[in-house]
């Protein structure tokens, strides 16, 4: 285990996931996730997992099923808004049960290829995200060799 996957098992978000004990092939961590998973940030404040099947079963019952803010997805908020478990990820982009089975796994974890990653956050295109989809562009440029224009502060520009 590398020192980037154990502080990942330690971090207080992956230890109240595991407390979940959510079967691991119904689920995937989304959001920043897996973005910390690969060192592209150094920390999240929240973590954003999306559930089928048995996985949903249990997410159901441990809060109140409410409304996502975006395409009608259902979500169970627990830990005070800090874990944030959710029965869809962008479903006009991506199927939920194939979102899922694209997982990478991460020292026995399921996350979101990065690829996917950068999709959603440049679709969302929110302020707290140019950021990430900047580092991601970084990431993906030092794995091919060349570079890209960074996102400005202020969002991508209208196509």
């Amino acid at each position: 285990m590398t020192q980037q996957h154990a502080l990942l098992h330690s971090h207080p978000l992956f230890v109240d996931l595991a407390r979940l004990d959510l079967p691991i092939g119904d689920y995937i961590i989304a959001g920043s996730g897996p973005l910390l998973a690969r060192g592209i940030r150094a920390d999240i404040t929240d973590l954003d997992v999306v559930v089928r099947g048995r996985a949903w079963d249990i997410a159901r019952t441990l809060g109140p099923v409410v409304t996502a803010p975006w395409e009608g997805v259902r979500r169970v908020v627990l830990g005070g808004g800090r874990l944030d478990v959710l029965n869809g990820w962008f479903p006009s982009m991506w199927d939920l049960d194939e979102f899922i089975e694209t997982r990478e796994s991460i020292d026995g974890l399921p996350f979101a290829p990065l690829d996917r990653v950068l999709r959603w956050k440049r679709r969302l295109g929110r302020a707290k995200d140019i950021a990430d989809i900047n580092a991601l562009m970084e990431y993906f440029d030092a794995e091919v060799g060349t570079a890209a224009e960074p996102v400005p502060a202020d969002g991508p520009a209208a196509p």
